[in-house]
Order: C-alpha cells, then sequence, then structure tokens
C-alpha cells in the first residue's frame, strides 16, 4: 500500500514568495514590470547587435548570447511567479515540474559557460592584442558557444533523469517559487542521497571550472593593465572588463551557495532570497550592466536614435 501511496502524488504546491493576501498584488506588478524591463532589455540588446555590423565580432556575440541567455532563465520562471500570485490554485504537475526545471538548468548552466568564455575573451583581447583577431575568430567564438548550450544541455539532462528515481508519498508541497530539484528533493519518499551527490559533482564541478576559468583569465588580465603607464588605457581596460566582473559575481554567489553546499544549510526562506538572484535580478540587471558600461553599444544605440528622429 506504502508503494502505491508513492505513486500518487503526482501534483504539487508551489508556496510561492508570500502567504499574506494583501502582498499578492503589488508583487506581481513588481514582478511584471521587472519581467517587462527584462525582456525589452535584452531583446533590444540583440536586435542592437544583429543590426550593427560593426558589432558582429565575439565580444559582442557572446554578449548578444547572453542576453538570449537571460530572457531565456526568466521567462523559465518569472511566469510561474506571476500566474501564483494570481491563482488560487498553485498547482503543477510533476511532468510540468520536470519541463520547467530542464528549461531552467540549460539555460542557467549555458550562462556559466558563456561568462566563462567571455572572460577568455577579454584575456586575449588585453592580454593578446596583436593576436587577438588570429586566436578569437568567429569560428571559435561559435565553437564555444555551442559547447555553452550543449553544455547546459546535457548537465540539465542528467539531473532531469535522476528526478525519475524519485517517489513523493508524505508531502506534495514544494517550499519555493518554482520547480527546482533541491526543494524537491526535501519532499522526497526516496532516499535522494545521489542525487545530491550528481548535483555536488556536476554542479559544482561546472561551477569550480568556470569560476577558476574567470579569475584565472582576470588575474592575467589585472597583470596585464598594472603593467600599463597610460591612464586612458588603464581606464579602458577597466571599463572593457568592469561589467563582466560585476556580473559574474553577483550571478556566482548565490549559485555556489544554493547547489554547492552541506546539505539543508539554509532555510527554505534563505534558498529562495538566493534563487531570485541569479533568476530575477541579473537577467534584469545584465543589459543595464553592459549597455551602460560599454561604448560601442552606447555609440550604436545613439545612431539608431538619430536615425529615427
Amino acid at each position: 500500500m506504502e508503494k502505491e501511496n508513492a505513486t500518487l502524488l503526482t501534483e504539487f504546491v508551489l508556496t510561492g514568495l508570500t502567504h499574506q493576501p494583501e502582498w499578492k498584488i503589488p508583487l506581481f506588478l513588481v514582478f511584471l514590470v521587472i519581467y517587462l524591463i527584462t525582456i525589452m532589455g535584452n531583446l533590444g540588446l540583440i536586435t542592437l547587435i544583429w543590426n550593427d555590423p560593426h558589432l558582429h565580432i565575439p565580444m559582442y556575440l557572446f554578449l548578444g548570447n547572453l542576453a538570449f541567455v537571460d530572457t531565456w532563465i526568466s521567462s523559465s520562471v518569472i511566469p510561474t511567479i506571476l500566474v501564483n500570485f494570481l491563482a488560487k490554485s498553485q498547482m503543477m504537475s510533476f511532468s510540468e515540474c520536470k519541463i520547467q526545471f530542464f528549461s531552467f538548468a540549460i539555460s542557467v548552466t549555458t550562462e556559466c559557460f558563456l561568462l566563462a568564455a567571455m572572460a577568455y575573451d577579454r584575456y586575449v583581447a588585453i592580454c593578446k592584442p596583436l593576436l587577438y583577431p588570429v586566436i578569437m575568430t568567429n569560428a571559435l567564438c561559435i565553437r564555444l558557444l555551442v559547447l555553452s548550450f550543449l553544455g547546459g544541455f546535457l548537465h540539465a539532462v542528467i539531473h532531469v533523469g535522476f528526478l525519475f528515481r524519485l517517489t513523493f508519498c508524505n508531502s506534495n508541497i514544494i517550499h519555493h517559487f518554482y520547480c527546482d530539484i533541491m526543494p524537491m528533493y526535501k519532499i522526497s519518499c526516496t532516499d535522494p542521497s545521489i542525487n545530491y551527490l550528481m548535483v555536488f559533482v556536476f554542479s559544482g564541478s561546472i561551477q569550480v571550472f568556470t569560476i577558476v576559468t574567470v579569475l584565472v583569465s582576470y588575474t592575467l588580465v589585472l597583470f596585464t593593465i598594472l603593467k600599463k603607464k597610460s591612464a586612458k588605457g588603464l581606464r579602458k581596460a577597466f571599463s572593457t572588463c568592469g561589467a563582466h566582473l560585476l556580473s559574474v559575481s553577483l550571478y556566482y554567489g548565490p549559485l555556489l551557495f544554493m547547489y554547492v553546499r552541506p546539505r539543508s544549510s539554509q532555510s527554505d526562506d534563505q534558498e529562495m532570497m538566493d534563487s531570485l538572484f541569479y533568476t530575477v535580478i541579473i537577467p534584469f540587471l545584465n543589459p543595464i550592466i553592459y549597455s551602460l558600461r560599454n561604448k560601442k553599444v552606447i555609440d550604436s544605440l545613439t545612431k539608431i536614435l538619430e536615425k529615427n528622429v
């Protein structure tokens, strides 16, 4: 009978961000505005890069794909948040949960690889400027992009595959605002130790690899910058890398706390706050960070606006 009951719970309830009815409409409006700005900002950046031939170089190809992935991350999570603020029932089937997590996992993992590729691109541009056109060709850029998306896809397949071994019989309440695997493991009737191990091994390896790539690249960039005597050169190099470093710092911090940490070391509320950073805040901030600190993007946007005036 226990085994039968274990297969009965195929729908889950997302607790969302608040239980207080008076906060639901204000929060709905806040997240709706954030989502609309995120979509317009990232799609606008993609359109800008697509339409300007001067931006068809590796640095901006990476940036355009980062904007696409940020749109993907945001669209995987925020619509569920918005629906849950207004709906009477916050039910999701197990299949819907797996699809949502699959989409989320691909995009988040791909962004990790993209940030590492962008760091390598900046390393070559600043440390080996004369060899940059030879090393960082469009062909290499496309290969790195394909590998980033392929890595994201394979990583998502692994974790979704291991979700099939879990059963849920005691509780169907997920203390989160979207279907993430860590809160689901907590309510599983099947021992999730293998699943936790897979998260630690694969998510940990990907994050360590990409973070080390970023740190090594920017350490070499820093040494190169410090060797330059020109104040103009220093400002240009720091301006070029500053946006990327800010984005990386904001992105990886919460991600590390969420997935590469001792089991159950954080409360559900703390996990949700961490998740908000890389699912809502970062996709919202990235187009602002990169656009305001990138002279070519600003110049391209200015030209388009002048033509349309």
